[in-house]
């Protein structure tokens, strides 16, 4: 009974001994396959299982480190093989109207809808026109949502202003020192106070002179003896020693002699100094009085160098000519007043440490309203006919830029300075914008009080700039489509009450009868007749204008005009056909869309076929818009609103319905005449 469990206890220790011995051995109870499984497994799939992580971040490796090699084996085993690859291979298309559109097989322009023409791969790009740095095109939306506005370039009256701060100061030449003529004492002073306000002639003082007595004596004894001479002597001593004429002859015929010298002043104005008192005794050439005449006064202001190039050229002693350029004044007194004067002056040095120069203006002051000491703002106003930069060019182009008095500019918003030139953005047609890289002149104010630029180069008049959104514009030349459209919708109108927000659809076409008119407009106004007689390029039937301004060429002696560049080869190479198409055209009704529809019988307008899907109505029900097919001769395939002949064509069509309609051409106008469902 005591050695059973003894003997089971070690059975235990010995089994456990056996199955722990280190995991480097097999189950004992495994044999034959089993045994080798374990093995199998315990070698193998466990360390695949501890690094196939590892694994797949080498793999991962050096894919990344072989993936050019890798791609250029797989297109070197998915390239086709034959001559026509080949040939292809080396061609591309392109629009010519839009150089930026490139396709490596025919198409049509997505902007346009023209075919692209076919050059070599590699070829030179179409270049822009002389002066014309980028060119963009923006869809009616886009243009809306930038809030762009143009201006026609147009002649206008415009000063150049130089505003400066000076102060007033007296008119140093109308101002006087009263001096004693001989010494004396003052017996009495008539003007007795500094500012006191005097008359050219009122008595100032009474001065008396024991010197004088003698030169009184001697006029009164050549009067006695009748000594012409020796009286006309005296009289003239007596002047220069400050007794007038009228006193002297006081003294004459009173034969008294007078020892008090009467001191007069010589102007009219204020007594600014006051050196004397009464009973005070004097020196001869000692000063009395200052005088100074407030009528006209000084105001000095410092220019600022940049702007002496725009100052009249002054004579060698810096004096200007009378009829000097207008300066208009204005006082922290009297800021609702204006005060208007001349330049008069102009210092021949600059300040080394203000880098300005003094220049003088006069001014009248018949009311004394301009103190001496006080400052004042005054703004030089130079006539663009007065500046050295239009007076030293030729007069060919100083016809062409000043007209009647008024120069040829632009506004302010629309010139962007890069530093190392200046653009303007030109609308060539409507939703295409020209870069153009303009000649302007210093900033100038119009009668209006806005600022503009006088155009010395690059712009003609009538040229629409762009003014508002013109930075937008630029921005669009330099980002890409995604980021352009970004920075174009975040400039979007506002909806604050009182401003107006175009209700405009990212869908919303051109208007292609300001496009053709636009187009046409570029012509002289003698092509442009021709041009509006022809109607439609004999190439591609589309409408002249359509596609820009329309390329003249000569054909045995007849100008044809082509819608575009690319028809010109075609219409060279079929000469005899191209006349004939012409002669067609010419022989159709006039389609002017200048004119108005009143001038135009009903029964002579053009009529087309147009086949397409209602995609929006009108609220009001005078306008359907179609996503239509291409209308021969006379525009692409393209999604825009149409007016309608009536109302009473929507009946039973929705937007969604397809359908199949007439529509007639009005002068600028297109108007639907038929709608039915398909």
């Amino acid at each position: 009974m005591t050695e059973k469990p003894i003997h089971s206890t070690e059975s235990q220790t010995s089994t456990l001994s056996a199955a722990d011995e280190g995991g480097l051995s097999a189950p004992p109870d495994l044999h034959g396959w089993g045994k080798a499984w374990w093995w199998f497994h315990f070698v193998i799939l466990v360390n695949l299982a501890r690094l196939r992580f590892i694994a797949i971040l080498v793999v991962i490796g050096a894919v990344i480190m072989k993936w050019e090699t890798l791609t250029a084996y797989y297109e070197k085993w998915t390239r086709p093989t034959g001559a026509a690859v080949v040939v292809e291979s080396d061609v591309e298309y392109f629009c010519p109207m839009h150089p930026s559109i490139v396709r490596d097989h025919p198409d049509k322009c997505p902007i346009c809808f023209m075919p692209l023409s076919k050059r070599k791969k590699g070829g030179p790009a179409e270049a822009l026109p002389a002066g014309i740095v980028n060119r963009v095109q923006l869809s009616p939306y886009r243009v809306v949502l930038a809030g762009i506005q143009t201006w026609p370039v147009d002649y206008r009256p415009l000063t150049k202003d130089i505003t400066a701060v000076g102060f007033v100061e007296f008119n140093e030449r109308g101002q006087s020192t009263v001096p004693a003529r001989v010494a004396g004492r003052i017996d009495k002073l008539f003007v007795n106070e500094t500012g006191q306000m005097v008359e050219a002639g009122d008595e100032l003082a009474l001065l008396y002179s024991p010197d004088l007595l003698v030169t009184v004596q001697n006029l009164l004894d050549a009067k006695r003896t009748g000594n012409a001479s020796l009286l006309e002597s005296a009289r003239s001593r007596l002047e220069l020693l400050g007794i007038d004429k009228v006193q002297i002859d006081d003294i004459i015929a009173s034969g008294k002699a007078d020892t008090h010298l009467k001191i007069r002043s010589p102007i009219s104005g204020h007594v600014i100094n006051k050196y004397i008192r009464e009973g005070q005794y004097v020196q001869e050439g000692m000063p009395l009085y200052d005088v100074a005449d407030l009528s006209t006064v000084w105001i000095q202001a410092q220019i600022y160098e940049d702007d002496i190039p725009f100052l009249p050229v002054a004579r060698d002693g810096g004096s200007i000519d009378a009829d000097g350029l207008e300066v208009v004044a204005t006082t922290r007194a009297f800021p609702n007043e204006e005060f208007h004067g001349k330049l008069t002056f102009i210092y021949p040095h600059v300040d080394e440490e203000t880098r300005t120069v003094t220049v003088r203006f006069e001014l009248a002051n018949k009311e004394h309203k301009l103190r001496p000491g006080s400052t004042a703002t005054v703004t030089l106003k130079v006539k663009p006919v007065d500046l050295p930069l239009f007076s030293a060019v030729g007069e060919s182009e100083r016809k062409s830029i000043i007209k009647d008095g008024q120069i040829l500019a632009v506004p302010d918003g629309s010139i962007i300075d890069t530093g190392k030139q200046k653009i303007a953005y030109r609308e060539a047609s409507p939703g295409v914008y020209e870069g153009v890289d303009v000649k302007v002149g210093p900033r100038m104010l119009g009668q209006d009080g806005a600022a503009y630029y006088p155009v010395l180069a690059g712009l003609k008049p009538g040229d629409l700039v762009v003014t508002s959104g013109s930075f937008l514009v630029d921005a669009e030349t330099r980002l890409n489509p995604a980021l352009g459209s970004v920075y174009f919708g975040g400039s979007g109108g506002s909806q604050a009450k009182g401003t107006k927000v175009s209700s405009v659809r990212p869908s919303t076409p051109q208007n292609p009868a300001a496009i053709i008119k636009a187009g046409l407009a570029q012509l002289t106004p003698e092509d442009r007749k021709l041009a509006e007689a022809q109607g439609f390029c004999p190439i591609t039937k589309n409408r002249l204008g359509s596609m820009g301004t329309p390329v003249k060429v000569l054909i045995d002696g007849q100008i044809v005009f082509l819608c575009c560049p690319a028809c010109k080869e075609k219409a060279l190479a079929n000469s005899q056909q191209t006349l004939a198409t012409v002669a067609d055209l010419k022989q159709q009704p006039s389609r002017d869309l200048g004119k108005k529809t009143s001038t135009v019988p009903k029964e002579t307008n053009m009529q087309y076929d147009i086949v397409g899907k209602v995609t929006a109505v009108d609220s009001d029900q005078k306008t359907v818009t179609i996503d239509h097919e291409a209308i021969e001769g006379l525009m692409s395939a393209m999604e825009m609103p149409y007016k309608l002949d009536n109302s009473q064509l929507l009946n039973g069509i929705e937007p969604g319905d397809q359908i199949r309609g007439r529509l007639e051409v009005r002068g600028p106008d297109y108007v639907i005449t038929e709608l039915h469902k398909r």
